[in-house]
């Protein structure tokens, strides 16, 4: 079984699990209360704050606790927007961005707010000179994307955190897709707010945090207790976050070198699949691209067919097009980025990870090209 979708999900490392699986047994107590059970937890707690802060670049104050990247991304925006709602309405951000940055503006949009979505080249990349442009006086936020979760695409974020500051707006960051794959520093790039996600690399889903820089003025978006210093309520979810403390501190020890075996990994891949298929496309910048991404285009090919045939034979991967409404519709992302409808249908995502081998790279050039050949030959028919 061969998995090569880790942009998806990634599996919990084992030092991980170990590190968050006393706080499901004996290490029960609530963090809020006062006696010995709730102290033990309060501290493993503020500990792991102070891992993810080393990783992302910031002060361990700064990180607020949330159940997902999804929830980080939406607390941002919307909180954002209702504190700064008397200054301004205006958000530029990317019409690239992941559905819980999309989503979350169009729902600002209907309760009057402006948003700008910048477009962008046919490699991913944004206009710094548009993004700039773009902003104006009623201007509250930047939001944009680290990394692409679908081309691996890497936006120039510490020339976005400077044109924000230097006009004196707020940066929101959607991380996801880069901690822990790619270098991520909060004071050196200007970001104000970033979000991130621990089931990305190597701690369980349902934990995550947002990066909230001191001096942000930000509306909760979850109210209750006091948690979080008053920034999200609800009991804290312990094993999680100690077990996403685990793995930043994992990666801040490991990132380089694995970053480094990946992008080999994935060299091979890519020239292995377009020196056996010289027709297939790659989505994407060259070269300012996470180290684990491909997404690569097959020509003639609905990608769900594909899909179908690569995990028949044990191989996991994911499509960049979307099944909705019974209609097969091209990935947006995709679309944005000028590829044409019929080549982003037939669009692969490639993502490695800790556990791929160099024998996962060998078995998928060895099979890929007998199943393209088969699946064209039966659409001509």
């Amino acid at each position: 079984m061969i998995y090569l979708d880790y942009n998806a999900t990634t599996p919990v490392h084992p030092a991980v699990l170990e590190a968050l699986l006393p706080f499901y047994r004996e290490n029960f107590g609530n963090p809020s209360s006062v006696h010995w059970a709730g102290r033990m937890v309060k501290g493993a707690i503020e500990e792991a704050r102070e891992k993810v802060a080393a990783l992302v670049g910031c002060d361990p104050v700064e990180v607020v606790f949330t159940s997902c990247g999804s929830e980080a991304d939406n607390m941002a925006l919307k909180g954002v927007a209702a504190a700064l709602r008397g200054k301004g309405n205006h958000i530029v951000t990317t019409g690239v961005e992941h559905p819980a940055v999309l989503n979350a503006c169009h729902y600002l949009e209907n309760n009057g707010f402006e948003i700008t979505r910048l477009p962008v080249d046919r490699h991913g990349m944004i206009d710094l000179a548009e993004l700039e442009a773009a902003i104006g006086e009623r201007t509250i936020l930047v939001s944009a994307m680290f990394a692409n979760n679908e081309t691996g695409v890497l936006f120039p974020v510490r020339e976005i955190g400077a044109i924000a500051a230097g006009r004196g707006v707020y940066f929101h960051c959607d991380a996801v897709q880069a901690v822990a794959k790619v270098p991520v520093d909060c004071r050196e790039m200007h970001i104000n707010l970033l979000a991130l996600s621990g089931h990305k690399f190597g701690a369980p889903k349902g934990v995550g945090a947002l990066i909230v820089r001191k001096g942000v003025k930000l509306q909760p978006l979850i109210h209750g207790g006091s948690q979080e210093r008053n920034r999200r309520a609800g009991t804290e979810n312990v094993a999680g976050i100690v077990a996403l403390g685990k793995a930043c501190e994992l990666a801040l020890v490991e990132m380089a070198e694995e970053a480094a075996r990946l992008s080999a990994l994935r060299n091979r891949l890519e020239t292995g699949i377009r020196a056996l298929l010289p027709d297939v496309r790659l989505n994407g910048h060259p070269d300012r691209r996470l180290p684990n991404t491909a997404n690569l285009s097959f020509p003639l090919l609905e990608a769900d067919s594909l899909l179908l045939n690569l995990d028949l034979l044990g191989i996991a991967v994911s499509s960049g097009s979307a099944c909705s409404s019974g209609t097969l519709k091209a990935s947006a992302v995709l679309s944005a980025m000028g590829v044409e409808p019929a080549l982003a249908r037939g669009s692969v995502r490639f993502s490695l990870g800790r556990g791929s081998t160099a024998g996962d790279v060998e078995y998928v050039l060895e099979v890929l090209p007998g199943i393209v050949e088969r699946l064209r030959k039966s659409s001509e028919k």
